[in-house]
């Protein structure tokens, strides 16, 4: 039986931390569904065409599978069969958040559990909102994302000026 996690997230944009953690995770299962959650409260910067396009391009890998989804992250979960949720801490904020998170998510759902993985030490500040924040005033992004997407940031920023 294939070990599968589904890694959720807005992935807006795709980060250095991301993909590391998708990296690391295949190393412990067989499949990552990488879940892009569309959540109509939000305004995204980038389209989810456009965030499934940084991810594909990131990885060529048939392990990693790419989805979106809307609604209770568990809900989605049982309807792929998957009972992992693979889940990346930066501090100790986002381990009271992801703990909150996790515990509900096995009150919906007992069946479903959560990995938790660390940050790697050089990504550990970054976060998508930083990211954007830091490229909407033209700061350099460099080293922070993936290449193609420190383009992307430059252009959707120049757009916008």
């Amino acid at each position: 039986m294939a070990r599968i996690a589904i890694y959720p997230g807005s992935f807006d944009p795709l980060t250095n931390g991301h993909v590391s953690i998708i990296e690391r995770g295949l190393r412990i299962f067989d499949k990552i569904i990488v879940a892009i959650a569309v959540n109509i409260r939000k305004e995204p910067l980038f389209t989810v065409d456009e965030r499934e396009e940084f991810i594909r391009t990131e990885f060529a890998d048939e392990r990693v599978e790419i989805d979106t989804f809307s609604g209770l992250l568990v809900d989605y979960a049982a309807s792929r069969n998957v009972r992992v949720i693979l889940r990346g801490l930066r501090a100790v904020s986002d381990f009271e958040y992801e703990l909150q998170m996790a515990n509900m998510n096995r009150k919906l759902d007992d069946s479903i559990d959560t990995v938790f993985m660390m940050t790697e030490e050089s990504d550990f500040y970054v976060s998508s909102s930083l990211v954007k924040e830091v490229a909407s005033f033209g700061g350099k992004v460099e080293g922070v994302v993936p290449e193609h997407v420190e383009q992307k940031l430059v252009e959707k920023f120049a757009d916008k000026k």
